[in-house]
C-alpha cells in the first residue's frame, strides 16, 4: 500500500472513532440526568442548578430536547425517586407505601412519571397528589400506596408501566441546596409486595 494513503487511512479511522467516542459520551450524558452536582437525599434526587443562571450545558441539552420548563431556583426544586428506599428499581408490578414526612415548602406536589418524565396514563386519570388534597390522618401525616389495583385513601396507579419514577415538587421551600438535606425529612419508599 502506497504510505501517503496509508497515512490518510489511519487519520480518517482516528477521526471516525473519535466522533463516535464523542457521540456515544454525549449520548450517556444526556440519557443520565440533568447534568452535574446532584442534590441526594436517600432514594430522592434533584439537580438545583437547571432553573438558575449556572446551568450546565448537558442539562441545558436535556431540558431543550424535553421542551420542559424547570421551576426557577427561587421558586423550588424537582426531587425524582427511581428506586425505593432500600435502593432497588421501582417496579410497576410491585406494591409501595409513600409514607410522609417532609422538607419544609409552602406547597408540594408528588406524582408518579415515566423514566423519562412523562406522566403515566392510568385508569383512574389521577396522577398525583398535592399538599391541598392529600388525605390526612390524625396529627397531618399521610400516606400514599402506589398499586395498580385501587386501595383506599390515598392511590396512585402506574397503570401498566413497567418501570416508573416518583416526582416531588416542593414549592417555595428554604431547603438550602448548598447543604446535604437529611434523608429522614424526605418521605420513605417502603416495597410491599410484588405481583
Amino acid at each position: 500500500m502506497n504510505r501517503p494513503y496509508a497515512k490518510y487511512l489511519r487519520a480518517g479511522s482516528a477521526m471516525f472513532g473519535g466522533l463516535a467516542l464523542g457521540l456515544l459520551a454525549t449520548s450517556l450524558s444526556l440519557n443520565s440526568g440533568y447534568g452535574f452536582n446532584p442534590l441526594r437525599a436517600g432514594p430522592w434526587t434533584a439537580w438545583p442548578s437547571v432553573g438558575g443562571a449556572e446551568i450546565d450545558p448537558y442539562a441545558r441539552a436535556v431540558i431543550a430536547r424535553s421542551g420542559e420548563a424547570p421551576l426557577g431556583r427561587d421558586q423550588g426544586l424537582v426531587f425524582f425517586a427511581s428506586n425505593d428506599s432500600e435502593g432497588a428499581p421501582l417496579d410497576g408490578a410491585c406494591e409501595y407505601r409513600i409514607i410522609d414526612s417532609l422538607p419544609t415548602a409552602r406547597f408540594w406536589t408528588l406524582s408518579l412519571a415515566t423514566p423519562a418524565g412523562a406522566l403515566i396514563d392510568n385508569p383512574t386519570g389521577r396522577y398525583g397528589f398535592s399538599s391541598v388534597d392529600v388525605l390526612r390522618r390524625e396529627g397531618g401525616s399521610f400516606e400514599i400506596i402506589v398499586a395498580r389495583n385501587a386501595r383506599a385513601g390515598n392511590w396512585l396507579s402506574a397503570g401498566e408501566a413497567r418501570r416508573f419514577v416518583v416526582m416531588l415538587r416542593l414549592y417555595d421551600t428554604p431547603l438550602d441546596t448548598d447543604a446535604h438535606p437529611d434523608p429522614q425529612s424526605f418521605p420513605k419508599i417502603v416495597k410491599l409486595q410484588c405481583a
